[in-house]
């Protein structure tokens, strides 16, 4: 009689955050139902919390706290979220450069060398240049994803109808049925192999929308190198997407 006072189970978030050290480290959740019991484990792509089907919400979050140490103690510091700053360091493609300011309100981002190596000179007011220079970012991710995309979809000879930036915390990429590949801006940051290799694998989900052997024919036959960056994404993958947009917490 009473059953309509009962409380519901807290629904299942796709990701959830925990204090380790300081930091908010970002964790994916899935649901899955060959799982049997709660699991934490961490691929390249981040700390991933695995529920079983008919797993509660509240003993999966217990399950978290309980085992943060030992996420803690697994968990890279360099894969601790990292933010764009002047006077600090960005791998522009996989290179090291220094950020600095240009000391002028206006102008352009620019790149350069000088004895200290590789630089990123960011103008603007202090306020806005972390913005500026994401935003510059994001613009040489488009182009360089655009220009990929074409290359694997004319050897492919399928039609990519449009290309965008996301800023996902556990995927580098995905493709629609329609054509429309989204990719994650970290991968400017990474060595254009890398970008390269995550161009031809969702180019070549416009043939086959799976994993399956197929699939991986034919991102080895737009990209036979593909391994390369493959094993790239694999061992440096929770790094590069440690990496924070201007905003985002952690």
């Amino acid at each position: 009689m009473l059953s309509f006072l009962r409380q519901r189970p807290a629904p299942i978030p796709k990701s959830t955050r925990i204090e380790l050290d300081g930091v908010e480290v970002d964790i994916r959740v899935k649901v899955s139902a060959r799982a049997r019991s709660l699991r934490l484990s961490l691929p390249a792509t981040g700390p991933l919390l695995t529920l079983p089907s008919q797993a509660r919400w509240s003993d999966a979050e217990a399950f978290l706290h309980k085992h943060r140490h030992w996420l803690a103690a697994r968990l890279p510091r360099a894969s601790r979220a990292q933010h764009l700053a002047v006077d600090g360091i960005v791998p522009l493609r996989g290179v090291p450069h220094r950020v600095r300011a240009t000391g002028r309100v206006r102008g352009r981002v620019e790149t350069g060398d000088d004895e200290n190596g590789p630089f990123i000179a960011v103008p603007g007011a202090p306020e806005h240049q972390q913005r500026r220079l994401y935003d510059w970012l994001t613009s040489q991710a488009q182009a360089d994803l655009e220009q990929r995309s074409i290359h694997h979809a004319t050897r492919l000879g399928v039609s990519v109808r449009q290309v965008r930036l996301r800023s996902q915390s556990s995927r580098w990429g995905s493709c629609s049925s329609t054509g429309t590949i989204n990719y994650n801006w970290r991968l400017i940051l990474a060595p254009a192999h890398v970008l390269d290799y995550v161009a031809a694998h969702e180019v070549a989900h416009l043939i086959e929308m799976n994993h399956s052997d197929a699939f991986w024919a034919v991102v080895r036959r737009t990209l036979p190198d593909m391994e390369r960056g493959r094993a790239w994404l694999k061992a440096h993958g929770r790094e590069l997407m440690s990496w924070q947009k201007p905003g985002s917490a952690g």
